[in-house]
């Protein structure tokens, strides 16, 4: 694979375009009243810390699943998106088309939830710890006797709150006071639709969607899907063929990077190590295969 120069944003960004927001992944532009300009970078975190170095490609791979789902789920509930073409930003030189092709997301302005609406459908990760101490996900009460890695009885919604730091899981009856009943039921309610799609196509493709995560604005009362959706960055996908109980599946996602981390004398603060270009080469390459298993393309101008 050849190595590329990843796009990390920030600086200036393009000239006559005010950011409004800086992510860990995105760079958040105003267009006008209505319209934000996203742009998803090659930045990457790990544990809760963004990298130096960015994975190449990665920012185009997130746009491009992003775009397809959206597309794919806009019969359940309607989203932000408008454009991905770098056509329809205007103003921009040669220089920053080039940078930004393929990156770019035209989206509706939304008032998001303060809530970050996690469903998941396996007993793993933060959910799993939380059953061996206490038996419950989220203060949920699950049945006795789950593994890891155990399918759940049915997809369960385990919110969390939105941090400048960590995320505080919450309970659904909390999430309920934050939002208001009518937005927490539709809400809820989207989310499992869109979790259902979501498991059900991947299932198709050999790939088995563990929990992901969905973000929720309002639009003159409309409640609306927003940011990103089934992609890499904010799901746990699992190969089907690898599957097991009482493991942590290998998942098509930043895993190798935070796997290389945990061998290195880091402690995971800022600031963070140097990586290994053979290390951000794998990531790039198990991003672009996720990529064209649910696309069926690789993105444009990524790593081969």
């Amino acid at each position: 694979m050849t190595t590329q120069t990843s796009y990390l944003g920030g600086g200036a960004g393009p000239p006559g375009l005010t950011r409004v927001a800086t992510g860990k992944v995105r760079d958040i532009y105003a267009l006008d009243e209505e319209r934000l300009l996203f742009v998803t970078t090659d930045r990457i975190s790990a544990f809760d810390v963004v990298m130096n170095e960015g994975v190449p490609g990665k920012g185009k791979v997130l746009t491009r699943i992003a775009a397809w789902w959206f597309e794919a789920t806009a019969d359940l509930l309607p989203n932000h998106l408008l454009s991905t073409s770098i056509d329809d930003v205007e103003g921009l030189d040669a220089g920053w088309r080039e940078a930004l092709e393929g990156r770019v997301m035209i989206v509706r302005r939304a008032q998001p939830t303060p809530v970050e609406w996690i469903v998941r459908g396996y007993l793993v990760g933060s959910g799993w710890k939380e059953y061996q101490a206490q038996g419950t996900v989220s203060g949920l009460t699950l049945p006795d006797g789950l593994r890891q890695a155990s399918p759940l009885p049915a997809p369960l919604l385990t919110p969390s709150t939105k941090e400048e730091t960590h995320d505080r899981p919450i309970s659904p009856d909390e999430a309920r006071e934050l939002v208001g009943a009518s937005v927490f039921e539709r809400a809820e309610s989207a989310a499992l639709a869109l979790f259902r799609r979501g498991s059900e196509r991947l299932a198709e493709l050999g790939i088995i969607l563990a929990d992901t995560k969905f973000e929720f604005g309002l639009v003159d009362g409309e409640l609306i899907l927003i940011d990103e959706v089934l992609t890499p960055d904010s799901s746990r996908f699992w190969p089907a063929e690898d599957w097991a109980l009482d493991t942590s599946p290998p998942s098509y996602d930043k895993q190798i990077l935070r796997d290389y981390l945990e061998t290195l004398d880091w402690d995971k603060t800022y600031p963070p190590p140097s990586l290994d270009p053979a290390v951000l080469e794998r990531v790039a390459s198990r991003y672009q295969e996720v990529c064209q298993l649910i696309t069926g393309e690789r993105t444009v101008g990524a790593p081969a």
